[in-house]
């Protein structure tokens, strides 16, 4: 691999530390200079733009997800995140009429905002808040284990599940040993998804879905949909809320009402800062992508936060704006055969939890008092706190 150093050598010099702490200055000047670029320290290539990334998420018979390596594989099994092909398709296709537009507003409109205010009624009396553990998080599991139908399992039970196995995902990617925690977490969640199976409620997403797939297939794919429900909705509304709440004028245009500028808000936020920066594919043949020639069982990693502010796609990237109209271009829920079954319950619950906090918390600003928000991460990108007042 020494060529593959000396040919690249803008990626031979990026770290995983610096991807995880602030990456956009390096994703751009990776996308400029080396667009598909060789980094060492990933062990694979990574993709940085828009165009380059959606090829390589439209061709899963070139790039697939179907590998040993492939993280979330390594915690909780073969799912229809790590499938392609007809498999993929068995696997997610119990899954997909329940998550479509219409079935999502229905069911989970007057659940989502009930939730959001009874987490917002104990938060009323205090006067300050932190909102991404304290709120958003919450609210996300709470969705989750309503749509799974997970009989008699508490929330806090499904958030310490969900924490295990993304700090797992999250070793397995850096090259680290994932530990223990993760399995004993995805052990427990099998027990949950069994009892549910089992249980009086056929009608249920994981009842139904265990007419289809087995018990360990349905325990695999109900595993990554909390996965990818949690955590990219808890990032969602965390990092839409620090975006607003450092920018007044555009929070002001969202506290003016309507759906338009929330909605614009939303999909802007996703391209400014996905809670998911990369995604993971595996080259099943010697191929060219972009002039560079990738090896056959080579790692392809799709940076989705390079992608968001390609310049090519989104005039002056590195700004938030909140009428940007393109912004529905942004590839945070991925792109092709696995793009994210859970979008357009994570858009709601968003939109639901960002209207019922700035009705019901008049003055909603960050704390003067506590240190800014901090937006971190190598795999998922969000902050570690949002500290806020209002009143």
């Amino acid at each position: 691999m020494t060529h593959r150093v000396t040919a690249f050598p803008l990626g031979a010099a990026t770290t995983l530390a610096e991807l995880s702490r602030d990456p956009h200055p390096r994703l751009a000047l990776l996308r400029a200079r080396e667009p598909v670029s060789w980094l060492p320290e990933l062990g694979g290539w990574l993709v940085t733009r828009r165009d380059l990334a959606v090829q390589v998420m439209r061709d899963a018979e070139t790039f697939t997800v179907d590998d040993p390596r492939f993280s979330t594989a390594q915690v909780v099994g073969p799912s229809m995140l790590s499938l392609d092909g007809a498999e993929h398709a068995r696997h997610r296709a119990p899954f997909t009429d329940p998550f479509r537009p219409r079935e999502v507003l229905g069911r989970f409109t007057a659940f989502t905002a009930k939730e959001a205010d009874r987490l917002i009624d104990a938060l009323v009396p205090q006067g300050a808040a932190e909102l991404r553990r304290g709120f958003a998080g919450p609210l996300a599991v709470a969705v989750m284990a309503e749509a799974l139908g997970l009989a008699g399992t508490a929330t806090g039970t499904v958030q310490s599940w969900y924490d295990a196995i993304v700090d797992a995902v999250t070793r397995i990617t850096a090259g680290q040993a994932p530990g223990p925690d993760g399995a004993a977490a995805y052990e427990q969640l099998k027990t949950a998804v069994e009892h549910t199976v089992g249980g009086p409620d056929s009608t249920s997403l994981l009842a139904s879905a265990a007419g289809a797939l087995s018990l360990s297939e349905v325990t695999s794919n109900a595993a990554v949909l909390l996965f990818g429900g949690l955590e990219t909705t808890e990032a969602m509304i965390a990092n839409l809320l620090v975006q607003l709440l450092n920018d007044s004028e555009q929070l002001a245009a969202v506290r003016g009402g309507g759906p338009d500028p929330l909605d614009g808000a939303i999909e802007e936020s996703l391209r400014l800062e996905p809670g998911a920066m990369v995604v993971d594919r595996y080259a099943t043949r010697d191929t060219t992508l972009d002039s560079v020639t990738v090896t056959a069982g080579d790692l392809v990693s799709v940076s989705l936060a390079g992608a968001n502010r390609d310049p090519a796609v989104f005039m002056d990237p590195d700004r938030f704006d909140i009428r940007r109209g393109n912004a529905r271009l942004q590839l945070a829920f991925a792109h092709g055969p696995h793009y994210c079954v859970g979008a357009h319950l994570a858009r709601l619950e968003t939109r639901v939890a960002l209207r019922r906090l700035l009705e019901r918390l008049p003055g909603l600003r960050l704390d003067p008092g506590r240190p800014r928000p901090e937006t971190r991460g190598l795999v998922f990108r969000k902050p570690q706190a949002v500290h806020v007042v209002w009143g």
